[in-house]
């Protein structure tokens, strides 16, 4: 690591301890105040420490999840918003952990007193803390190679982050090898996009041996590698890829999980459902639902529940079609509940029946899947596992990501598939929920 990497680091790790401890000592005045001298026992120094450090961990916990840490790594708005998400859900589970300890409710008003002041606390560290970020560290200068056509678009991409990445040259990577080599000579960072493998192979090497920050598009197949097992049977290492996606163990966690959630989240929404279905029935007098065939697991069909967001007669020329961004087919009643994904809530029905679990590639419809096989033979690759409420293509993607993107973002989920993850995706997904960009159309 160089030293400028070693500063970048330490930086973030400064800027996010000082974030925290700010926070805690503003929970810290909040308990002693507010709520110790109303539980049953109330703590004392060592009483206090302890609560703070267990409010401490669980702030911490949920700021790396949301990667409110990423400081530098995330727009300005995505880690205002991963940082804010982070502090309510370590609020909420400190309530209810003095409610445990009070053994009755307690006044709501201290927390949220506490939740705004952090807030307002975050909308001003977070914006010096970037604006310092910039100003100490600048883009990092880059040599962009690119294969086929691609250089307009991984133009266009590295736009997106100006504040990332600053291209210095491109070169195609069919350019010699000996002038690609002198340019190693003259930079410190690269940007592989889209290269042929056997290109890319002595480009990679070229860069490993000199020391070079590299950046590369993966393909499948090195999605797929990379959930690869390395096995020693021999002096020759290799790579096993077993090509089942989950284990049994791992299919009757995630079946178990989907049943208690999903009844649990039914019960929950329920007073949702309930409005929103009266909202629907009210603006048209049209039906409540709307039902659609969708493939889950290798491709089986299934009928999907939705709230109907669009015109009665949507498709009536029984062409399938995505939505569209400003699409005219939507209700005024649907943009609401699209915008909130309340349209999506009926689909517990979906996963409680099995159709479906909570995490996993999106499903699509036959037709749309055919589309997709013309241009990417390896798409039906994605339902090696159930389709889902959320999924991996999903939090890091957005709803116009090309479907190539998608497809290698999903792959990725299958191949590095466990419990902790589906977790994580969960928690990342109240995150997306929240971010305009997810709801785009295509």
């Amino acid at each position: 690591m160089n030293t400028q990497e070693i500063r970048r680091r330490i930086y973030t790790l400064t800027v996010s301890a000082i974030n925290i401890f700010i926070q805690t000592m503003l929970m810290t005045f909040v308990w002693k105040q507010y709520y110790n001298p109303y539980i049953r026992i109330p703590f004392w120094t060592k009483g206090h420490w302890y609560i703070m450090t267990l409010y401490m961990v669980v702030l911490m916990f949920f700021t790396h999840i949301y990667g409110g840490l990423k400081i530098g790594y995330l727009k300005r708005f995505d880690a205002l918003l991963s940082q804010i998400v982070a502090t309510i859900c370590a609020n909420v589970i400190f309530y209810i952990e003095i409610v445990l300890l009070a053994y009755h409710f307690l006044s709501v008003a201290p927390i949220l007193a506490v939740t705004l002041a952090d807030t307002m606390f975050i909308l001003l560290w977070i914006r010096i803390s970037m604006k310092l970020y910039e100003r100490l560290f600048p883009p990092h200068s880059i040599l962009l190679i690119y294969g086929r056509n691609k250089e307009e678009e991984a133009k266009k991409k590295m736009m997106e982050r100006k504040d990332k990445f600053l291209i210095m040259e491109c070169l195609h990577a069919e350019t010699e090898q000996k002038k690609i080599a002198e340019r190693l000579s003259c930079c410190h960072t690269v940007m592989l996009w889209d290269v042929p493998n056997a290109i890319r192979n002595e480009i990679l090497k070229e860069c490993y041996g000199r020391r070079i920050r590299i950046y590369t598009m993966p393909s499948i197949s090195d999605i797929v590698l990379s959930g690869a097992e390395m096995m020693h049977f021999f002096d020759t290492p290799l790579f096993l890829i077993r090509s089942n996606a989950l284990t049994v163990d791992q299919m009757i966690i995630k079946r178990v999980f989907d049943v208690i959630a999903g009844i649990l989240l039914l019960l929950l929404t329920s007073p949702i459902l309930l409005l929103t279905a009266l909202l629907i029935k009210a603006y048209d007098k049209g039906p409540v639902f709307y039902q659609q065939i969708r493939c889950s697991l290798f491709g089986k069909p299934f009928a999907i529940y939705k709230f109907r967001s669009m015109n009665v007669n949507a498709e009536k020329d029984g062409i399938a079609r995505l939505a569209q961004k400003k699409d005219d087919r939507i209700t005024p009643v649907g943009k609401i509940i699209r915008k909130l994904r309340i349209d999506e809530l009926p689909q517990l029905f979906n996963v409680i029946k099995g159709d479906m679990s909570f995490v996993g590639p999106r499903p699509e419809r036959p037709e749309i899947i055919e589309q997709y096989r013309e241009e990417l033979p390896e798409f039906p690759y994605r339902m090696k596992v159930k389709a889902g409420l959320t999924g991996y293509a999903q939090i890091y993607g957005k709803y116009n990501t090309v479907p190539y993107d998608k497809l290698k973002l999903d792959l990725y989920y299958i191949e590095h598939y466990s419990v902790w993850m589906d977790l994580k995706l969960l928690l990342l997904t109240i995150k997306i929920v929240l971010t305009p960009e997810s709801t785009e159309g295509v």
